[in-house]
């Protein structure tokens, strides 16, 4: 039995399907609303919170591999109820920040989370993942809204994710050998600018979208409102602040583990462009 954690989010729900669609076996998506909660056909649903570790207990029963995704909750007492229900195998999303800008408060949680599974006594597989393709969708009530996108650093190439990406490196992981104990850098198959990603979002939708470039302090300013003041500076220098080459360095993981190249933004934009409409 496999369980995946975030099933509904960006990274669950396409692991979801490349598991059912491959035949991995019996398989279980946690949620908190099993009401309201559309798995593929065949996956069992189970209803869960992970900031309640004790919760877990009956989704967690009979697993053997499990999908996490850290720091919603006590990642302790998540791994503590994960080990004492007998899973043998867990894949953690970190992120390429642990080993990019280690400094930074988010990668000093992530590589926190990271010790607490390798310590945990199960096997463990690490994916970290560079920017997902999904964080364009922090414009798009802008550009719904016809409206424009404001960035700070419009012309930094980052070799951004589709998120389906990670979820087929996971997928591997979770049912083949020879990735229990691996750290695998995840990126998408070249870098691509803000004002690239827009340009693909306006190609899709068949209409001209608005970009303007705005300063550090203006975009702190907005982004610390959201996500408060450390988190926005730690985006602010992943985005084109505090670049180096490890963040921009486009790496070949998921075709070398998949044996399928990963998908560049475009693809991402051709699935998602109804949420621009």
């Amino acid at each position: 039995m496999i369980l995946v954690t975030g099933a509904t989010g960006n990274i669950g729900r396409s692991l979801l399907e490349e598991l059912r669609a491959r035949g991995a076996g019996p398989l279980r998506g946690l949620t908190r609303d099993g009401a309201r909660a559309r798995f593929p056909e065949g996956v069992e649903v189970r209803e869960g919170d992970l900031a309640d570790p004790a919760s877990l207990a009956p989704a967690l029963d009979g697993v053997r591999s499990l999908f996490l995704v850290s720091r919603i909750g006590s990642d302790a007492g998540i791994l503590d109820a994960t080990r004492r229900a007998g899973v043998e195998h867990v894949v953690l999303v970190s992120s390429v920040t642990v080993e990019t800008h280690p400094h930074l408060g988010p990668a000093r949680e992530n590589a926190d989370v990271e010790r607490l599974v390798m310590d945990s006594g199960m096997a463990w597989t690490v994916l970290r993942p560079t920017q997902f393709a999904s964080n364009a969708l922090w414009w798009a009530p802008a550009i719904r809204e016809r409206g424009t996108v404001r960035v700070p650093y419009a012309d930094t190439g980052l070799p951004t994710i589709h998120p389906a990406d990670i979820a087929a490196v996971a997928r591997v992981a979770l049912t083949g050998p020879g990735h229990r104990g691996r750290v695998y850098a995840l990126t998408g198959p070249e870098r691509v600018t803000a004002r690239q990603q827009v340009a693909a979002i306006a190609a899709a939708l068949g209409r001209t979208v608005p970009l303007a470039v705005i300063g550090r302090e203006e975009a702190r300013r907005e982004l610390a409102e959201a996500l408060g003041a450390e988190a926005a500076d730690a985006v602010l220098d992943l985005t084109g602040g505090d670049v180096n080459d490890g963040l921009l360095e486009v790496r070949d993981t998921v075709e070398r583990v998949t044996g399928s190249p990963a998908r560049p933004f475009h693809h991402w934009v051709a699935e998602n462009v109804a949420a621009f409409r």
